[in-house]
């Protein structure tokens, strides 16, 4: 999807595709995506940087008396929208946010993740890349169009029809997708009932980033048209898998894969151990990043095949990290306990900025764990190195807090805004009396 455009191009598809409106995106510190629509005949004050908008009212981004914020928007990530009308067409463009004074605004998710992906250009990577795999559950809607508990079908991990009725609907979401530049890797029904996975082609960080928030748009609206609901919150069920979103990453310098090593026992370089170990060791602090809801907490579970342990293996799905099997230019490193609510901007610059203090250190990683991790107990866990991920968001929140590497990633703004944010999410579940509760205990005290 990484196609180059030039001002010509864009303003020749406009004309040539009857575009009116233009959206500019952008995305706030949650991972929420955020629109500036304008008529096409601003397009050459969009192609000049000159649009602005008002920064204070976007969650942690400025105060009132500092909020004039300017979008310059990255020509590459121009594309029309195939479901709009035929009266006109809806163009995006996807934005960089600058501040009044022509820098990049530290509090732009975007701009956090081009930081880090340039201390990587400088120790001599020129790329790093991401293939995502994004779960979602898709609700049936009642009539007012708010979505139900109900799921829409019930299906199981590959299933096909007429258990899967979200096939015809995962089917037009493929078809718009690769309508618009997407190269699709794979389709299919997932463990839970109502719950689905679309895999998208590996690409830079930033492309990869901007295409996940891509894929949430067009899957919430194709889903709208079939009458569903579809939502990446991690865990909307409870005894049943939650929606996970594991990234395979990769280091390149220039078309060669520095992850591979075909000298090596395993197939992975030095840097690859290194990274890895990286990884490892930062784990439990990137999780607020990589797991940012009080809910996501209920999907990193024993129990459901979601990661909870901080390790790593070549062939078992209990660990945090595996390695496919794969080789040559698909030697990864897969991190399983990301969730699709993620801001995918903040969790990959804090993934690879831990995979960077990796490299930079020359640090070892553990032993790979080729046990079920799920039936040691805590004791044995301990003895092999391994730790938990955090349980819950105020823990990942502490971790994330004193963890130097990430937090200087992230930069002080972005970083104080998201933790001030998510603070308050924490404090408002804490002092919420629950259903469960009530059923516990109302009838027994």
């Amino acid at each position: 999807m990484t196609t180059t455009f030039t001002r010509e191009d864009i303003f020749t598809m406009a004309k040539e595709e009857n575009v009116r409106f233009l959206r500019l995106q952008f995305t706030d510190l949650l991972g929420i995506i955020k629109n500036v629509e304008v008529p096409i005949s601003q397009l050459t004050k969009v192609l000049d940087n000159k649009m602005m908008f008002d920064g204070s009212s976007i969650e942690g981004f400025v105060r009132i008396e500092e909020s004039d914020m300017y979008l310059y928007p990255d020509l590459d990530t121009w594309v029309v929208f195939p479901w709009t009308s035929e009266k006109g067409k809806v163009a995006r463009l996807i934005c960089d946010i600058y501040d009044p004074t022509g820098r990049p605004f530290a509090g732009d998710p975007r701009g956090v993740l081009k930081r880090v992906l340039a201390e990587a250009k400088e120790m001599g990577f020129t790329s790093f890349n991401i293939g995502p795999e994004p779960e979602f559950f898709l609700f049936k809607v009642d009539e007012k169009g708010e979505p139900t508990m109900e799921l829409n079908d019930k299906g199981g991990y590959f299933d096909l029809a007429p258990t899967d009725l979200g096939e015809n609907c995962r089917r037009d979401i493929v078809l718009e997708l690769e309508d618009m530049g997407f190269e699709i890797e794979a389709s299919h029904h997932e463990v839970a009932p109502g719950q689905h996975e679309i895999d998208f082609k590996y690409a830079d960080a930033v492309t990869t980033c901007d295409n996940i928030q891509t894929f949430k748009l067009v899957v919430k609206t194709i889903a709208r048209k079939h009458g569903l609901h579809a939502t990446f919150m991690p865990k909307p069920l409870f005894g049943v898998n939650g929606s996970g979103m594991h990234c395979n990453m990769s280091l390149f310098k220039g078309d060669k894969n520095v992850f591979e090593d075909t000298s090596s026992e395993n197939g992975l370089s030095v840097t690859a151990m290194h990274f890895l170990a990286g990884i490892i060791k930062h784990a439990q602090a990137f999780t607020a990043l990589t797991n940012p809801t009080v809910n996501s907490y209920k999907r990193l579970v024993p129990g459901y095949e979601a990661p909870c342990y901080v390790a790593w293996s070549m062939q078992n799905r209990s660990p945090l990290i595996r390695i496919p099997a794969s080789r040559g230019l698909s030697t990864r490193i897969e991190v399983r306990s990301p969730d699709p609510a993620a801001n995918p901007y903040l969790a990959m610059a804090a993934m690879l900025a831990a995979g960077l203090d990796g490299i930079k250190n020359k640090l070892t990683p553990p032993a790979p764990t080729d046990r079920n991790i799920y039936i040691m107990n805590k004791e044995e866990r301990e003895e092999a190195g391994i730790n938990d991920l955090p349980a819950t968001l105020k823990e990942a929140l502490e971790v994330l807090k004193s963890n130097e590497v990430i937090t200087n990633a992230i930069g002080e703004h972005a970083l104080s805004n998201f933790i001030e944010a998510k603070e308050i999410e924490w404090d408002m579940f804490r002092t919420q009396v629950h259903p469960w509760e009530r059923e516990q205990y109302i009838s027994i005290y």
